[in-house]
């Protein structure tokens, strides 16, 4: 079964500012990160194929991702980004679908961590948006912080059609070492059928100069636990990752949060969850 990363990004500073990197400690990613850069990276991973996330929220973004997605060996699927809320969101996105690269389009993500409104997921405008998502076969990548979690469970509840992907298992508070109430409510998504993880992020929630496979462990016996192998995908996170390690590393530990597995459910983490979810069977 192909190998496949199922959560990394790319960008290029000369065609677009990522304002998001601010600081001086996101200082070593505020650089151009290219599919070039990548690819090496993933080949001595041992990657086949990968899904190309989105980063920013304005519509430029994703029809330029089609396009690198169309002309790559290595990319077989794109989460990308439109406005949910707008009426005409069925229409965006059929349009993208119409572009270049478009039949590579597999997912839907908005930077929900970043939206004051604690419940904007259950927002009317965004609940119909979900709706049209759901209606074009695509997934919807969940990017939320722990506190929001409570109104994600309810989102899925109400969009049992819809296949809602938590990234980074819900940014878990690992660098305080804490658990509990994250878990609690990772776990009642879990519950939910139409739910699917991404064991990604992990080194980037932790202490980034200090972190260990150990610190690690328990947030990742918990969503392996919840989800189970088969809705449970490897995602590098590059090169978001490279904060605190590099793509190897990151590579390595996830193979190693997942040693206790059988053979076939390492198979479905490290590719089998990402193609049967996103559909990237027949994309490369």
């Amino acid at each position: 079964m192909p190998v496949v990363d199922a959560h990394h990004h790319v960008w290029d500073l000369s065609v677009r500012d990522q304002d998001w990197i601010t600081g001086p400690e996101l200082s070593p990613i505020r650089r151009d990160f290219l599919l070039d850069d990548l690819r090496p990276e993933a080949a001595a991973a041992g990657i086949d194929a990968t899904v190309l996330v989105q980063t920013v929220t304005v519509p430029e973004e994703t029809p330029e991702l089609l396009e690198q997605a169309k002309g790559s060996d290595l990319v077989a699927g794109v989460v990308g980004w439109t406005d949910l809320t707008v009426p005409d969101v069925a229409d965006a996105l059929a349009a993208l679908r119409e572009l270049p690269g478009g039949e590579r389009l597999v997912g839907i993500r908005h930077q929900v961590q970043a939206e004051p409104d604690i419940a904007w997921l259950l927002r009317p405008d965004v609940d119909r948006g979900l709706d049209a998502i759901a209606a074009a076969g695509l997934a919807y990548d969940l990017l939320v912080l722990p506190h929001q979690l409570p109104a994600a469970v309810e989102a899925v509840a109400d969009h049992p059609g819809l296949t809602f992907v938590l990234d980074h298992l819900g940014k878990p508070p690992i660098a305080f070492g804490t658990i509990e109430s994250w878990a609690r409510y990772v776990r009642e998504l879990a519950a939910l059928p139409n739910t699917v993880c991404k064991l990604s992020g992990l080194v980037t929630e932790a202490d980034w100069t200090h972190w260990t496979v150990a610190d690690l462990r328990p947030y990742a016996e918990v969503v392996l636990g919840a989800f189970g192998p088969d809705r449970t995908m490897f995602g590098s996170d590059w090169p978001v990752c490279r904060l605190a390690s590099s793509y190897g590393e990151v590579f390595d530990m996830a193979c190693r949060l997942t040693e206790g597995l059988s053979s076939c459910e390492q198979a479905q983490v490290f590719g089998g969850t990402a193609e049967r979810v996103y559909g990237l069977e027949g994309e490369r």
